[in-house]
């Protein structure tokens, strides 16, 4: 039961990364010449908070698919 228990949290983490690689837009922020560093790093947090529920979604609909039906 442990070992399940391990692996169950382990594919959670990799799908929370996978998730937030996927939802962040860093690519047009980073190569946006008119977005400044300062700026970057007030957008980055809010672009963070907003991304949790999509997250949390993915997680959700890829462990229980029956839940998007």
């Amino acid at each position: 039961m442990l070992k399940t228990k391990k692996a169950k949290l382990k594919l959670i983490i990799l799908l929370a990364s996978i998730w937030f690689v996927i939802t962040l837009p860093l690519p047009w922020l980073i190569n946006n010449p008119d977005v400044s560093e300062e700026s970057f790093y007030n957008i980055l947090p809010i672009i963070i908070v907003m991304s949790i529920p999509f997250v949390m979604l993915g997680i959700i609909w890829t462990l229980k698919p029956e839940l998007t039906t």
